[in-house]
Order: C-alpha cells, then sequence, then structure tokens
C-alpha cells in the first residue's frame, strides 16, 4: 500500500500500476455452477465504465447516496469501488426510499422501486448478462455500461475524509475503510499479498473486508464465493487447494476481525 492509497478507489489504481496481469476477484455462484475470474485490469476497466455511468448518464455527485441492495457478487465489487471512484456514498442493503439512486438484484427490484431518483437493475446472470426482459422502471446495466468508456476521471476530487459506505448500521469515509481493512488484515493475519476465500455475504463489515477490502489492501486476491454452503466438503478442499487459497474467512458467526 502506498501513502496515497487514501480510498478503496486509489488502492485499486495502486494495484493496477503494480501488476494489472494477476488475478484480482474469482467468483463462484455453487447454486448455478458459474465462474468468473477478472484481472486487476479486467475489474478495474469493470469499475471504470461503472464509475463513467454513475458520474455521467445517472449524474451521480459526491455525497449522494446510493442504495446497493445485491449480494456478495463480483458486480457488487465493481460497484464499491465505483462509488469510490465517483464519491458516491454505498449503503449496503440501505433504504431505496431514502436515497438518491438504486441499484439492485433481481430479487430486490420491488423494494427499489421505493426510490425516486435513478434505478438500475443487475441480471446477476452469467458474464455479465442482461435480463431477457428490461424490468420496468429500471436501466439495464448489462445494456448500458459495455459502453463506457474505459478511463475514468471524476469531475470533482473524492475527499478521503468523507463519507463512502454504509454498512450495517454504521458509516465509514473512504480513509476509515482503507484504514479499517490494513488492521483488519494484520489483526486476522493475512499472509503477504494473500488468496483469500470467503463465502461470507456482504451485508456486514466482515463479509465486505474479506470478501474485497483486507485482499485489496494487502497487494492480494479473494476467491469470493456465493451458496458456499451448497458445495460438499470434498470440493470445497479441492477448491482451496486449486485456487491456491493462502487463507480462509472465518464463518459467519465467528469472532470479527
Amino acid at each position: 500500500m502506498n501513502a496515497t492509497d487514501r480510498t478503496p478507489a486509489d488502492l485499486l489504481s495502486s494495484a493496477l500500476a503494480a501488476d494489472p496481469a494477476r488475478p484480482l476477484v474469482t467468483f463462484y455462484d455453487d447454486a448455478t455452477g458459474e465462474r468468473v475470474e477478472l484481472s486487476v485490469a479486467t475489474f478495474a476497466n469493470w469499475v471504470a465504465k461503472t464509475a463513467n455511468y454513475l458520474q455521467g448518464d445517472l449524474a451521480a455527485e459526491p455525497g449522494d447516496r446510493l442504495a446497493l441492495l445485491l449480494p456478495a457478487h463480483w458486480q457488487t465489487a465493481v460497484w464499491l469501488l465505483a462509488c469510490s471512484s465517483v464519491g458516491v456514498v454505498a449503503e449496503v442493503d440501505g433504504d431505496p426510499a431514502a436515497a438518491d439512486l438504486v441499484v439492485a438484484g433481481p430479487d430486490r427490484l420491488d423494494a427499489a422501486r421505493a426510490c425516486s431518483g435513478e434505478r438500475v437493475a443487475l441480471a446477476l446472470r452469467p458474464l455479465g448478462g442482461r435480463f431477457p426482459q428490461p424490468p420496468q422502471g429500471f436501466a439495464d446495466y448489462a445494456v448500458e455500461v459495455p459502453g463506457q468508456g474505459d478511463r475514468f476521471a471524476p469531475f470533482a476530487p473524492v475527499d478521503p475524509g468523507a463519507a463512502a459506505l454504509v454498512v450495517d448500521g454504521e458509516e465509514l469515509t473512504g480513509a476509515g475503510v482503507v484504514a479499517r481493512a490494513r488492521t483488519d488484515a494484520d489483526t486476522a493475519g493475512l499472509p503477504a499479498a494473500p488468496r483469500v476465500l470467503s463465502g461470507l455475504p456482504y451485508d456486514t463489515w466482515q463479509g465486505l473486508s474479506y470478501g474485497l477490502y483486507a485482499p485489496l489492501v494487502t497487494g492480494g486476491s479473494v476467491v469470493l464465493c456465493r451458496h458456499l454452503d451448497q458445495l460438499g466438503a470434498p470440493a470445497a478442499a479441492t477448491r482451496e487447494t486449486s485456487e491456491k487459497i493462502t487463507f480462509r474467512a472465518p464463518l459467519p458467526h465467528s469472532d470479527r476481525p
């Protein structure tokens, strides 16, 4: 981590400069058999496109509140870093009625309709596929984002001391996210450049830390597993070996890092 890494978006920029080809996020959905691996460069490209969409088409500004109604998923990680890039506050499982805009998965669309601002829907299909039929009242992320620019520059500098993330009722600044992730990594004893396996949901700080921020702050990567409880013990052990896991996140009810 460099001295200039004051926000999660800064961490991604440093990772991109250091080694763009290495894996950053590997995603499994054990209910569907899906596996997606994104290098730093590919992940950063998705973040840039999403940030351009957020800042441009959606007209989001620093300090705006975005209700993020998505599960632990590689596209959720992209949205978290895009929000950090623009300066938008990502409210995980936030109240759509109180938010400036909402981003929701296919099972949260009814709740998301309470938002009076811009609404974006994600199908969460393999390979980032679009909805077969666009949901009424929503923009389809998979339709809108691919054509966005591959490079992003914020209209206004992002303040590391400003609110950046709300999770489980706690608000953190961008600098606070980075500092807390660094502390978590040290406390948990993450090895250098760890390969972390996490089956934790993204609706708690622990899930976000192990599933994104702590691997990012330590120059590592994450194998993010949705529906990991559907994978049997032998298959789980095989995955840890094949993915060269060096650290496994604790179960959801373990002590926080």
